[in-house]
Order: C-alpha cells, then structure tokens, then sequence
C-alpha cells in the first residue's frame, strides 16, 4: 500500500482532472442533450430531422473514433483546442444524444392533455416545454440520466489517450514505475471512480426522493 501513499498527491490531482472533465462535460451534456430532445419532439420538421440523424450517428458510433477524429481532423481544419477542451468537446457531443433519448422517453410519458391544456391558455411551444413538459420529464428520468452519467464517469477513462493526465493516465504510469505493486495500484484507482459514481448514485436517489410524486 505504500505506492499509494507515497504517490497520495499525484492520484489526487489526476482524481481532481478526472472530476473536472466530468462535471463540465457532464453539464454541458445535460444542456445540448436538451435542447436535442426538444428538437426531437418539436413541430419543426427540419429540426426534428436534424436531431434525429445527430443521434442516430453519434449514438452509433464508438467514443474513441470520436476522439481520433477531433485530435486528428480539426487541426487539418486550422482548428485547436487545449487538451481538455477538446476532451471535453469529445465527450460532450457523444454523451448528449443519450441524455436526449432519456429526455425523449421522459417527454413521452407525460399525458397529452398537459401540452394541450398549456397551448389551451396560450403558451406556445418553448413556454409548453419550460414551464410544463420538461419540468415532469426531468422527474421521470433521474434514474436512466444517471446510468448515462455513470457511463460518462467511466468514458473519461479514454482521456489518458490524449493528452490529459487523468486517473487511468496516472495508473499507466504508476504501473510502469511499480510493477510489482499491480493489484494495489488497480484497487486505489478503481476505488477513484467508486466514490465518483457513488456520489453520482446518491445524487439522483436525493434528487429522487426531493421529486416524488404522490
């Protein structure tokens, strides 16, 4: 247990990288994954058709192309960004349609007559969703919304390819500067992510018990 204790200060850091990754990648996710699901469920038929062929490609494909395509492709284009930004960027565009499709789902379970009784006083489409849909969408999908950032807690993971120096970054390097010390490095840094995900856990199940309906 001493490599752990000796390299405290570097698993910290990295654990701070990781955390940072996810909660702005996560918030920026639940942002564009909204706005995603609201072209999806709009009368707008461009819009509709826009989201739907956006999720459909980015839902489909592996993260890791993703990030080979944007570390590789966008300098091509005279485009650059910091490491983590283009991490970020990443993981962003490839979370967000899962967040959609969790909206998406939620959006469809409140009856009909909420959206119709809205437009019936007047609200519009954008009024519909902020102020009656989406609130009682986001009540029923805590608990797959989760599931989505649990996964994103487990893709920052693919990070330490390039460029950042996150928890799975520090492992590899740990690993090669202690061989012989493998199964206590792979149990400090998986009890890293625990705590992320347990705290993620926790969260929806506070969030949950906050939005219970009778």
């Amino acid at each position: 247990m001493d490599v752990l204790i000796d390299n405290a200060d570097v698993l910290f850091r990295a654990f701070g990288v990781t955390l940072k990754l996810l909660l702005v990648s996560g918030l920026l996710s639940l942002l564009f994954g909204t706005v995603l699901a609201a072209m999806r469920v709009g009368p707008v038929r461009v819009l509709n058709v826009a989201g739907t062929v956006y999720v459909n490609i980015f839902r489909n494909n592996p993260l890791l192309i993703l990030l080979l395509l944007l570390f590789f492709g966008l300098p091509k284009l005279g485009i650059h960004f910091s490491y983590f930004n283009l991490n970020v960027l990443a993981l962003t565009l490839y979370t967000s349609p899962f967040i959609c499709e969790a909206l998406r789902a939620g959006v469809n379970s409140i009856p009909i007559g909420q959206a119709e009784a809205a437009r019936s006083i007047g609200l519009g489409f954008t009024q519909t969703m902020r102020h009656v849909v989406l609130p009682q969408a986001f009540r029923a999908v805590v608990p797959p919304v989760a599931s989505v950032l649990i996964a994103l807690t487990k893709n920052t993971s693919l990070v330490s390819i390039f460029g950042l120096l996150d928890l799975t970054a520090r492992m590899k390097g740990l690993l090669n500067d202690y061989p012989s010390q493998l199964w206590w490095i792979f149990i400090g840094i998986a009890l890293f992510y625990v705590v992320i995900v347990e705290l993620i856990s926790l969260g929806a199940a506070l969030l949950e018990r906050r939005w219970r309906i009778a």
